[in-house]
């Protein structure tokens, strides 16, 4: 088995419970861990044999683009998004930062991680 990790994707989304944040948007972050067979793509160097992480990127792309008032929302359809896609991901961790929260004072973000294994 090995890990592929997508790490420090940015995208500007609209994602909070706050009217003026599903308004403005804000920079969010998102670190994606994902467990899958490794072995034969090792030894064919062909990219039908892993788990395309070109492709895990699009789906975390496309799910961003969705307004969600939570973070748990967002972060479980992007779970789900890809281990429908990639009948091989064993295992997968998120962990979606949003930048510069509205909390009243200064914090560099805020962050929800989740995990899943294959059932």
């Amino acid at each position: 088995m090995g890990y592929i990790h997508l790490s420090e994707m940015e995208f500007y989304a609209y994602h909070g419970c706050f009217k003026e944040e599903q308004i403005a948007g804000n920079w969010f972050m998102v670190d994606l861990t994902l467990k899958t067979e490794t072995a034969k793509a090792s030894i064919s160097d062909n990219i039908h044999d892993t788990l395309n992480y070109q492709e895990a990127y699009q789906i975390v792309k496309e799910e961003m683009a969705i307004k969600s008032h939570l973070l748990e929302h967002v972060s479980g359809r992007i779970l789900d998004a890809l281990f429908q896609k990639f009948e091989m991901l064993e295992y997968a961790k998120i962990k979606v930062q949003k930048m510069n929260p509205p909390m009243g004072g200064k914090m560099k973000s805020v962050a929800l991680e989740l995990e899943r294994f294959r059932e």
